[in-house]
């Protein structure tokens, strides 16, 4: 009898659907290269190309990502844009006036990535403001505002950042962005569900456009509504952002090569994961190294903010084993504990432990999608725990609790979104033993707006926080996390926003937690 390949085997896919998926990659065209044909240099637009707004993103001591699209009818196939390349402008200046012009250039925007522009620019001072803007024709952008990193050897006295993820259109408001704005941020962390990828539904505030989306014209219209939000797009324009996905920015809880619905083909799966990482990378200000290829993309990195703190950037969705028991609550039983299993993948977590190894860094933040510490929401004599994050790979969890502890890894703190509720957890080497040394921090944050205005209690989350000895704080509102790094503590702050069904929520802050350096775990503030 022929054997399933290693592969095979470590994907958690049997022989001939593993043969069908290198079929069908292989039919699969890769994204074509930039165009060598017409190129308009002085085109002409009805209306502002530029109403989906500028961002910027992976900064690094020396320069930045850069990003806008143009699309004069965002709404409309195409964006409103000839099926021609168009030449674009781009400046840097030290000042918004742009009295003092730094480094300027050109760009194509080529139809066949819908006419964004991705610039990476260099030659820039570290650690310092910077204010950008694009030029098309006669048409020049709002201006945007960036910084770089500090230098690599570089420890700076404090830097601020805030985080979020799970942004659902449809059910309301993106109210945590304007108070967001008005902080002092070096930089924004999106943790994935930047859209959601179901069909327009009714009575809820706001209405998607358009069914489940599938094609690639079908991604970029979704993207486009969402950053037509001028919250969202706003805050774009006003920081940095470091981006990874979760599962939405796809389809609901895929995992790797394996659809949440049955039934799907893998061609079929692969064509419209294909359509949404290329969507993902048009909207996203993304360095080339995360260039698709097909239906893969790398997007796992890291970003050194000197030796202050390194954020490694994780992929939880397109390298995991698919989930055991199903991809709901179940018990620790089984495939959980399968060798083979893999919530990473082996290439990723290599990665991720050599830049761990490697770090100079006071803080490591590993910002990621889905929860780390083993949440039991059933009972003591029946837990149950979800089998979508790493308690569904335990072999996982374990190994990266356990080279954390090992190693001796400075300060690790972990960055976790899609649950829509605000967690604090302590991360232990032996959950089962209340003696079992503290070897990190798990702040999870709620949902931007996902789950409607919150503040309810929930029996099974309440039940759950009481149980649990290692969580320290839980909540259930709407919001975003602001945190502020010193050399000698970290600390959070969570914010809330009382509701998300309209628009003017104002912000609390329901609870603070420092992290002393040295000494991990979270304290109230």
């Amino acid at each position: 009898m022929r054997r399933m390949s290693k592969a095979a085997r470590c994907y958690g896919i049997e022989r001939r659907d593993f043969l069908r998926y290198m079929a069908a990659v292989s039919a699969i065209p890769m994204l074509p290269n930039l165009t060598r044909g017409q190129v308009v240099d002085t085109p002409r637009f009805q209306d502002t190309p530029f109403q989906l707004g500028v961002a910027s993103g992976d900064p690094e001591p020396d320069g930045v990502v850069l990003w806008t699209r143009l699309a004069p009818e965002p709404l409309l196939p195409g964006g409103g844009m000839p099926a021609e390349a168009v030449r674009v402008q781009w400046e840097v200046a030290t000042d918004e006036a742009f009295g003092s012009v730094v480094r300027r250039g050109e760009a194509l925007a080529t139809p066949q990535l819908g006419h964004s522009v991705h610039v990476e620019v260099d030659g820039l001072e570290p650690h310092r403001w910077y204010f950008y803007r694009f030029h098309a024709g006669d048409e020049t952008s709002v201006v945007g505002r960036t910084r770089t990193a500090p230098a690599v050897e570089a420890l700076p006295e404090r830097m601020r950042f805030a985080f979020t993820s799970c942004q659902h259109y449809e059910v309301g408001y993106f109210n945590g962005y304007p108070h967001m704005q008005q902080e002092d941020l070096d930089l924004v962390v999106h943790l994935g569900d930047y859209i959601y990828e179901y069909g327009g539904a009714e009575n809820r505030p706001r209405k998607h456009l358009g069914n489940e989306i599938e094609s690639l014209a079908d991604y970029r219209l979704r993207y486009a509504q969402y950053r037509l939000d001028e919250d969202l797009q706003n805050t774009h324009r006003l920081f940095p952002w470091l981006v990874t996905w979760d599962d939405h920015e796809f389809d609901n809880n895929y995992a790797n090569l394996v659809s949440e619905e049955e039934g799907v083909s893998p061609e079929a799966f692969l064509a419209r994961r294909m359509n949404a990482y290329q969507a993902y990378y048009e909207f996203m200000p993304l360095r080339r190294r995360s260039f698709p290829h097909g239906p893969h993309m790398t997007l796992y990195r890291s970003c050194r903010f000197g030796r202050l703190a390194e954020f490694s950037m994780l992929d939880t969705r397109q390298y995991r084993t698919d989930q055991p028991n199903g991809d709901h609550q179940k018990p620790l039983a089984g495939k959980v504990f399968d060798q083979q299993a893999t919530i990473l993948g082996d290439r990723q977590e290599h990665w991720m432990m050599s830049t761990l190894l490697a770090s100079q860094s006071i803080w490591n933040v590993l910002a990621q999608q889905v929860m780390v510490a083993p949440l039991n929401r059933g009972t003591p004599e029946e837990g149950r725990y979800s089998m979508d994050q790493w308690p569904g790979y335990d072999v996982s969890r374990r190994r990266l609790l356990r080279f954390l502890h090992e190693r001796q890894v400075p300060n690790p703190v972990v960055l976790t979104g899609d649950i829509h509720v605000n967690w604090v957890n302590d991360l232990q080497l032996d959950f089962q033993d209340e003696r079992s040394p503290i070897v990190g921090t798990e702040l999870v944050g709620t949902s931007m707006n996902n789950g409607g205005n919150g503040g309810n209690i929930i029996e099974e989350y309440e039940r759950a926080a009481r149980q649990n000895d290692f969580v320290k704080w839980y909540n259930s509102n709407r919001g975003y996390v602001s945190c502020e790094l010193t050399p000698h503590t970290w600390t959070t702050h969570f914010r809330t926003t009382p509701f998300v069904d309209r628009r003017g929520s104002p912000l609390e802050t329901k609870a603070s937690f420092v992290i002393q350096q040295g000494k991990p775990g979270a304290v109230p503030a």
